[in-house]
């Protein structure tokens, strides 16, 4: 369905194009709020996924990495979504995409799909390869990932 309303992609950090949403503390609870609500939803607030993940809260580890930002998606001046990419520490030239989750009333529109265009255009330009860790039951976020040439790996990397 195609939405009717404009949709931005913002950079929050390590973009000095955009000093007004660089990263906050405030950015960074309501993207923590947004992906431990989706976790909830989905019965999937458990150890081992993004809902228990240390640095949820705390956003700002992305100014860390040299080759590394999250972007957020804004509808109606309202944060509905975001993703990020990072370098993955055990491989050289090899990012993980992380914590891509939207709201409810932002699914479905497209939007994710954008978010992946615009995070595998920054690592392309910075690391050969992309890894990213998901679950099963997150059905049409893997059919998204297979779009994209993701596979599925025999056991983690």
């Amino acid at each position: 369905m195609p939405v009717n309303c404009d949709i931005y992609i913002i950079p929050f950090i390590n973009s000095p194009s955009t000093p007004t949403f660089r990263y906050s503390n405030l950015l960074s609870i309501i993207i923590a709020n947004l992906i431990q609500d989706s976790l909830e939803s989905l019965g999937l607030a458990i150890p081992g996924t993004a809902y228990f993940d240390p640095q949820l809260n705390d956003l700002h580890h992305y100014n860390n990495f040299k080759h590394a930002n999250y972007w957020i998606a804004e509808m109606e001046k309202e944060v509905v979504g975001g993703i990020g990419i990072a370098p993955f520490s055990e491989h050289e030239n090899v990012c993980e995409l992380q914590k891509l989750y939207l709201t409810p009333k932002a699914q479905g529109l497209g939007l994710a799909r954008k978010l992946m265009e615009t995070a595998l255009l920054f690592a392309s330009k910075h690391y050969t390869k992309c890894y990213l860790e998901t679950q099963h039951e997150l059905k049409a976020a893997c059919k998204l990932y297979e779009k994209f040439g993701f596979v599925v790996l025999p056991e983690p990397l």
